[in-house]
């Protein structure tokens, strides 16, 4: 039997702080006893006799922060990643996204296909997805949730056949899903610009989401046919799914004017849907060189393939000739492509040096034009590069806030943490809502911002009793200090990591404390809690619409050190990062 640790107490008291809670900001202290929440108030001394005492210092006490879409899943084991999320508060990401990732399956296609944008796992060697979330199971400080990506079930049937999909198939499929639901999946996500997903069609999809209705979980994708000007078409085709399919829908980063955006979402609502999208506070995108510059089939293939192909001048000149006046005609990109997409990450060594130019810097120094240059470098990267790409009209704070403003968004960065030169959204996007929203520009208020980057996530995707700071609810929690938050992570300068949050709680364990990493692993893969019955209650919704769950579902707890009593209160003194 493991002896107890008296040094580690079953109590935690967080005195002296403003706590963000049902709409309001409130001096209050907060007792956590184990895992939970058990006060918020005014505690007496005796209540808090032995707790381990971290002083707020008059910081906001807020729930911890779910982005709803991440790319963290096969990062989260590294202390970098930890660091850079903890540091802006972040305590639990949703991965799966795109329709691209590790399970269920060998794990092949997504570690391959989405090398520059999830990278490896360290540990999953294919599986079920109860198999992928157990791989996180006290492995981490924070919480991954996943959604079952399509992309990756229909490789695992199809492989990438360009075709639609047989009944026998979409059978076959469906049945991948269903079984990923009963593992604890938080929905499932399309990405209709990759492949395979490019070849699925609407109804296909919507059979895949039938094993989401009964758990009402959400469809999420990222939309065919591009999105700014171009969204109606995806929206409607995530209508017609969502509709046939009976679930919520949910839009990925949503990137198109607030005007339209507001337009869109009244008409999902028009035709009954119920549903929500994310978006992050940048302008400028990031994806797969591939995905932007090749042809689907080309992008699709075994990367060895695709590498004998570029390299062969034939097809090389084909490529020239036939598919890059499409690129030029990108409604994002546009002529100047070249000056657009920037290099993020290149997996060739001999093409390090491109990390932080533009494809048109590229070309200049390679003594070549871009085509030729991003050719060269897809070839010798076997297709593993990734790219930020700027548009042609930068969007205003004043339109990316009315856009984070509207009550269907939720708090989502589309982080990727794979490369040299990253798109800073990875570690300044919780930030930049805190800092430039929120106390810069006042187009949230605090609550609000609580509900659109915690709770309303938190519901969305049916994470138990998270997202909240009420006993009974798991510990999840973010000590801001709201005139030094921030983001420091810039266009120039992407791996900066945040100011502000300095002390962090996991299911009750400090994480980050001083703004260093503790050492702490209560963090978990997290299981979809179960759907209340049709007759339950009603409670209140977030943008989502998703129910004030009280459980965290099915999900086994990660595993903890016994705590033996501490019979003095000690006091955790720490050193605000603040501007270092």
């Amino acid at each position: 039997m493991a002896v107890p640790d008296p040094l580690r107490p079953t109590a935690l008291l967080i005195r002296g702080g403003r706590v963000v809670e049902d709409g309001m900001v409130t001096p209050a202290d907060v007792l956590v006893e184990g895992e939970q929440i058990t006060t918020v108030g005014r505690i007496a001394p005796q209540r808090a006799a032995g707790a381990q005492v971290l002083e707020a210092d008059g910081r906001l006490v807020m729930p911890g922060f779910v982005d709803a879409h991440s790319h963290a899943e096969g990062a989260v084991f590294d202390e970098d990643v930890q660091l850079a999320l903890l540091r802006q508060g972040v305590t639990s990401v949703i991965g799966g996204q795109d329709g691209v990732s590790y399970a269920p399956g060998d794990g092949a296609h997504g570690s391959r296909y989405f090398a520059a944008i999830n990278g490896p796992h360290p540990t999953f060697r294919g599986g079920s997805v109860a198999d992928l979330l157990a791989t996180y199971d006290a492995a981490s400080p924070l919480n991954v949730a996943y959604l079952v990506p399509a992309g990756t079930v229909r490789h695992q049937v199809m492989g990438s056949a360009d075709r639609p999909a047989t009944s026998a198939e979409i059978e076959e499929m469906t049945a991948l899903v269903a079984e990923a639901v009963a593992d604890g999946a938080v929905g499932l996500s399309t990405g209709l610009d990759y492949t395979p997903g490019i070849y699925a069609a609407a109804d296909e999809i919507a059979a895949l989401c039938r094993p989401l209705s009964a758990a009402r979980l959400p469809y999420v994708t990222h939309m065919r046919g591009g999105y700014e000007e171009n969204s109606q078409v995806g929206i409607e085709e995530a209508a017609r799914i969502g509709l046939d399919a009976g679930v919520p829908v949910h839009i990925s980063h949503f990137h198109t004017r607030a005007d339209e955006a507001a337009r869109l979402m009244a008409w999902l609502q028009a035709q009954g849907l119920d549903a929500s999208f994310d978006a992050y506070p940048y302008t400028r995108g990031c994806s797969i060189l591939g995905m932007t510059l090749l042809p689907p089939a080309v992008n699709a293939m075994d990367p060895a393939e695709a590498t004998v192909l570029l390299r062969d001048p034939t097809r090389r000149e084909q490529l020239r000739r036939e598919w890059f006046p499409q690129v030029a005609h990108n409604p994002s990109l546009g002529p100047e492509w070249p000056e657009l997409i920037t290099i993020a990450h290149t997996v060739a060594p001999e093409f390090a040096w491109t990390h932080g130019l533009t494809l048109a810097q590229v070309a200049a120094r390679h003594g070549t034009d871009p085509i030729d240059a991003a050719l060269d470098l897809l070839a010798a990267s076997a297709l593993e590069v990734n790219v930020v790409m700027a548009v042609r009209d930068q969007r205003p704070v004043e339109d990316l806030g009315r856009l984070i403003a509207h009550p269907g968004h939720l708090g989502g960065s589309d982080g990727i943490f794979v490369g040299a030169h990253p798109h800073p959204r990875s570690r300044g996007t919780f930030a930049t809502y805190l800092a430039t929203y929120v106390r810069d520009h006042g187009f949230l208020t605090w609550p609000e911002a609580a509900q659109h980057l915690s709770t309303g996530v938190a519901e969305r995707f049916r994470l138990g009793a998270r997202g909240r700071l009420r006993p009974g609810h798991l510990a999840d929690i973010v000590l801001v200090d709201e005139d030094a938050v921030g983001a420091c992570a810039t266009y120039d300068d992407p791996t900066a990591l945040a100011r502000g949050i300095d002390d962090v709680l996991v299911a009750g364990r400090p994480v980050l404390a001083g703004g260093r990493l503790t050492g702490e692993h209560p963090g978990r893969g997290l299981r979809a809690a179960s759907a209340p019955s049709p007759d339950s209650a009603a409670a209140p919704r977030a943008p989502g619409g998703g129910r004030d769950p009280s459980s965290d579902g099915g999900h086994v707890p990660a595993p903890s050190a016994p705590q033996g009593a501490d019979p003095a209160p000690a006091v955790i003194s720490t050193t605000h990062q603040g501007e270092r």
